[in-house]
């Protein structure tokens, strides 16, 4: 295809606030072959996300919009895929496709949708379920080409709307950019952590799916049986004044350190022993995955997506969901047995090297993308 013009893909999702569904943008543009593709991102929100993508030379662009089905952006992004030429536009995330979908479809372009996670999870009330479950049923009745990060998000498809057409590519991890062997600045001299303290990590958007008030109650409980240890929480989200509060409540300010959103998640991760997501519901965590790359030992609520990356004992732990005494358990078995878990990290790498890599996902999505331009 060198002689030929390179196919231009759209890869747009609702925010610019990096997450999960971001990073794996992220990653997914920075990796693709440039001898084949040209990768240009539309976000309906500024942030974090869109500074780093220009910083990669990436063309990265906002067009506002708060809202799902935003009729009033609809004609916005229909002139924008004009402008730019696009070829395929994959989408990533619901709110996003409910303001593409139209505007790909006008202009009949191919449409692959992306999964992350269902729009109508856990907690919601049984009308807002049933409106998600039709939203997501029209949109991805009208996508060519259905993504799933987990089998488990498949067959949530499946059962929810009876004909779901959808294949399975999970997400990877950059391994030169989460190197377990790198050298990264010493965060514990910086957030002032004791030497002689192991360290949990808590590295999440801080709300109702990823359930930091457990990760708190549950610190709490580790902390009667084994005081060494500091939690190092670091995310933002509608539950973190909840997170502080409890904390105060409860006594364990001192063994807490809360701080927002960093770029430097390896360094991170380096500062962390544990690493702790006991989530609600997950599609594929790539904070998981990042985590098992760098080598640490992980606890992980046994959940759809999250229960195909964690093998109980052999490369992680899995603990009932909403369980601070499950959790706590967990934390404080690896904090008591160094070679148990040094087995798990040990098992954390080899998976992640095995199976999930960024090439590995990157390749398999480009796949999708000769077949589509193709037709």
């Amino acid at each position: 295809m060198s002689a030929q013009r390179k196919i231009r893909v759209l890869e747009t999702i609702r925010q610019g606030k990096i997450g999960g569904g971001e990073s794996h943008v992220l990653d997914l543009v920075a990796s693709l072959d440039k001898s084949n593709f040209e990768a240009v991102v539309l976000s309906f929100t500024d942030g974090p996300m869109i500074a780093a993508l220009q910083a990669m030379n990436i063309p990265a662009h906002v067009i506002e919009s708060e809202k799902a089905f935003d009729i009033s952006v609809w004609l916005k992004v229909r002139q924008f895929i004009k402008e730019q030429q696009i070829d395929i536009v994959h989408v990533h995330g619901t709110r996003a496709n409910t303001n593409v979908l139209w505007a790909a479809r006008s202009l009949k372009l191919p449409v692959i949708y992306t999964i992350h996670g269902w729009s109508f999870h856990e907690g919601l009330k049984p009308l807002m379920k049933k409106a998600r479950i039709a939203a997501e049923k029209f949109i991805t009745r009208r996508a060519q080409v259905n993504i799933c990060v987990s089998d488990a998000n498949r067959m949530t498809g499946k059962e929810a709307f009876g004909q779901f057409k959808a294949i399975v590519i999970k997400n990877g991890v950059n391994l030169e950019k989460f190197d377990h062997q790198g050298e990264y600045p010493d965060l514990r001299v910086a957030y002032q952590i004791p030497a002689h303290h192991l360290v949990a990590g808590y590295i999440a958007r801080m709300t109702l799916q990823k359930d930091p008030v457990t990760m708190i109650r549950g610190f709490a409980e580790v902390l009667k049986v084994f005081p060494d240890i500091t939690l190092l929480v670091i995310g933002e989200g509608e539950l973190k004044k909840v997170a502080l509060e409890t904390a105060r409540e409860l006594g364990i300010e001192e063994n807490i350190r809360f701080d927002n959103f960093r770029k430097d998640i390896p360094a991170v991760l380096q500062a962390v022993d544990i690493y702790c997501l006991p989530s609600l519901w997950e599609g594929f965590p790539i904070g998981v995955l990042e985590a098992m790359a760098m080598g640490k030992a992980v606890v992980a609520s046994d959940v759809d997506g999250t229960r195909e990356a964690v093998q109980h004992e052999v490369n992680g732990l899995l603990i009932p969901a909403s369980d601070p005494a499950a959790l706590a358990e967990a934390i404080v078995r690896l904090c008591k047995d160094a070679i148990f878990r040094k087995r798990l990290q040990v098992g954390a790498i080899n998976t992640v090297q095995r199976q999930y890599t960024i090439t590995q996902m990157t390749r398999q999505i480009e796949a999708v993308y000769h077949q589509l331009y193709k037709q």
